[in-house]
């Protein structure tokens, strides 16, 4: 199913849950209940095939008949098998570091609280990632069977950035999805979401180990999309819910503004903070400073900078992506019976309040991050190093003398190492020789053209796309921001139609 077709369902099925919430309802719950049926009716089948198949050589008394069945079952046991792993598989829980309670007695005395206040299941586990974010996971404990097993994932950054009432609104509202505070249906529909997502990202991941796993994938691909739909608009519905357990838990204004903080700081974090510590190394084999240790003092001095009118004015404008099952960021907040508004600088941050140690923990984090990023980040620096060095031989001789190869490798490595207006002049003639098309040069000079506000660069990436295939997913990004910010989204689909098909954005 295409993205067009796929939205033309959910903008039919948001109007049915409106028109006829019961009616909707009753079929996202029938929807469910097939993806049961269909897996019990295979293996039903195949049982009644080799029951079928054993009493025919009973009959038989023959050799034939013998050896016929042991063809049939080298063909059904192998069936049986993978219905049976799909009903069990056990899917992978989050990773993280896991955070007991004598490390942190405050969280879980909190998490406890909680519970108890909204009569929810036990969170199993606890754990830290480097993200932005607070989540939690539920998982069967056997594929699609068993008791759940929750798990809550908080970001350091998260811990660092917002104050402890505001991340306990995120904690929340993702609890509140589990227990039930939108109706029995909508717990229920909500851990089957992610439960079929789940298993059916695992078992495409298997589906070359075998034929008949290949095609239960195959299947899935044409029921996946369908089911996704139904259940998108329903979850997307019980998003507000979820967002009145969080009021219920901290009040209006903490969570309003928690949405806020997050939304703007969450940019902040994945637009400047790591792309700016990342640029440290083509000047230097060691960063000056680790990302999470910083990140406190780095959020609190670029406050200025993130925390602003504009910024706001533009997360407020921004429309949910087609796949995100949460409203807007106007929407939530206006759900909440809150205003726009800038939200004040953190005065502490949930880190401190929650855990037991949180400097270790952040030094910990600190350790195994450079553990993991030292050998990509000393193999940048000699890449800048021999980089900037043959910068400076390729500049030394006149332009117009230069061959086409080391024209493209002067532009390109301008606007990588000094800066794109400055890489213009070499792009611009490098795009008039013969000898094309240069993919790479005609992506550069377009993201230059669109960054100085010119509606031309779209025509560079749509060429640098259709030259190479390894470009569209970052050409239809980059258009589609363009359009959509200079046009609305409807322009920016239409620019997506220009693009080669595969893009993924």
């Amino acid at each position: 199913m295409d993205r067009d077709t796929y939205q033309g369902l959910i903008e039919r099925l948001e109007a049915e849950s409106e028109n006829r919430p019961a009616a909707y309802r009753t079929k996202v719950v029938l929807l469910s209940a097939a993806a049961y049926a269909v897996l019990f009716a295979t293996l039903i089948a195949v049982a009644l095939a080799i029951a079928w198949g054993l009493e025919f050589a009973y009959a038989k008394h023959s050799t034939v008949a013998l050896v016929r069945l042991a063809i049939f079952a080298l063909i059904l046991v192998p069936v049986v098998f993978v219905v049976l792993r799909v009903f069990f598989t056990r899917l992978r829980p989050p990773s993280g570091r896991v955070v007991e309670r004598a490390e942190a007695p405050k969280l879980f005395d909190v998490l406890d609280k909680m519970r108890r206040r909204l009569k929810g299941p036990p969170i199993h586990r606890v754990l830290l990632d480097g993200d932005f974010n607070a989540s939690i996971v539920q998982l069967p404990r056997w594929g699609l069977f068993g008791g759940h097993r929750n798990y809550l994932v908080l970001g350091v950054p998260f811990l660092i950035g917002l104050p402890p009432k505001e991340m306990l609104a995120t904690v929340a509202h993702e609890y509140g999805h589990l227990c039930g505070n939108h109706g029995k249906l909508g717990a229920w529909v909500y851990r089957q979401r992610r439960t079929f997502l789940a298993l059916y990202e695992q078992v495409g991941r298997e589906a070359q180990s075998n034929w008949f796993h290949g095609a239960i994938a195959g299947a899935l691909d044409r029921f996946m999309p369908v089911y996704d739909a139904y259940t998108f608009v329903l979850s997307r519905q019980d998003e507000y819910k979820a967002d009145q357990t969080a009021t219920e838990i901290v009040g209006a204004d903490a969570n309003a503004s928690g949405l806020i903080r997050g939304a703007l700081l969450g940019r902040f974090v994945h637009d400047e903070f790591w792309p700016r510590l990342w640029s440290q190394a083509d000047a230097a084999a060691r960063p000056a400073y680790m990302p999470f240790a910083a990140m406190r003092a780095a959020f609190d001095a670029g406050y200025a900078q993130w925390a602003t009118k504009e910024r706001l004015q533009a997360a407020w404008e921004e429309a949910p992506k087609w796949h995100d099952t949460h409203p807007s960021l106007r929407e939530r907040v206006e759900a909440t019976g809150q205003q726009k508004v800038v939200p004040p600088r953190a005065t502490a941050a949930a880190g401190d309040a929650l855990l037991g140690n949180a400097k270790s923990l952040i030094d910990e984090f600190d350790r195994v991050w450079w553990s993991e990023q030292q050998q990509q980040w000393q193999s940048r620096f000699r890449y800048a190093e021999r980089s900037k060095l043959r910068l400076r031989e390729l500049s030394s001789a006149p332009r117009d003398t230069l061959a086409v190869q080391d024209l493209q490798e002067l532009a390109l490595l301008t606007a990588e190492f000094d800066s794109p207006e400055a890489a213009k002049p070499a792009l611009e003639a490098l795009l008039k020789r013969s000898g094309g098309p240069f993919p790479k040069a005609a992506f550069v000079y377009g993201r230059i053209l669109l960054d100085e506000g010119v509606d031309r660069g779209l025509d560079h990436l749509v060429a640098a796309a259709a030259a190479d295939r390894s470009l569209i997913d970052a050409a239809a990004e980059a258009g589609y921001r363009y359009v959509f910010d200079k046009r609305g989204e409807h322009a920016a689909h239409a620019f997506l139609e220009r693009l080669p098909p595969g893009a993924g954005y």
